[in-house]
């Protein structure tokens, strides 16, 4: 198997953008590579990377978010793989809007399952396109900056950048 893979510069470091030719299965940091792989690896087996520039418009679609294009990621087909379960708690990042935030708990009572809260958390962790599935805007239920893969001072700034988080520290909710 072969996955097209780009780099991408951002306020934030370095972005790979991992595509399986026709769907987005993968967005990370170049620090976290080495745990990307190791999921793309439970997710396909063996596979090899392909540099590709661009891999169907992933990479320009992610900077124009880095831009202020609040849409740009709204259609971009995801492969995410995992169980039912994270697949549904991942495609539900997508009802959370740009410049807001939402609890664990929330997103939870979302899905239908309102006492699985942790079990939310741990599938937010998991999420194989970050910032397009938009994990950043999920926080702890005393508006804590809890958990994130790529960092907290990345869910900060993404917190920031996208207005949901002011120098004081305010959060807006859905």
């Amino acid at each position: 198997m072969q996955l097209l893979i780009d780099k991408i510069n951002s306020e934030i470091g370095t972005i790979l953008i991992v595509s399986d030719g026709e769907k987005l299965c993968a967005v990370d940091f170049v620090d976290s590579e080495l745990r990307m792989i190791k999921l793309l690896q439970r997710r396909y087996g063996n596979f090899t990377f392909l540099d590709v520039k661009d891999p169907q418009s992933f990479s320009s679609r992610i900077r124009a978010y880095f831009k202020g294009d609040e849409q740009s990621l709204d259609d971009i087909p995801v492969n995410t793989g995992g169980t039912a379960f994270q697949q549904q708690v991942w495609l539900t990042l997508r009802t959370i809007p740009w410049g807001k935030t939402i609890s664990y708990g929330e997103l939870a009572k979302k899905i239908g399952k309102p006492t699985a809260c942790r079990a939310v958390g741990l599938a937010n962790s998991l999420n194989p396109v970050a910032i397009v599935l938009p994990c950043h805007r999920v926080i702890g239920t005393n508006a804590a900056l809890t958990g994130y893969a790529g960092g907290l001072e990345r869910k900060r700034w993404l917190l920031h950048y996208e207005g949901a988080l002011t120098l004081t520290c305010t959060l807006r909710r859905m």
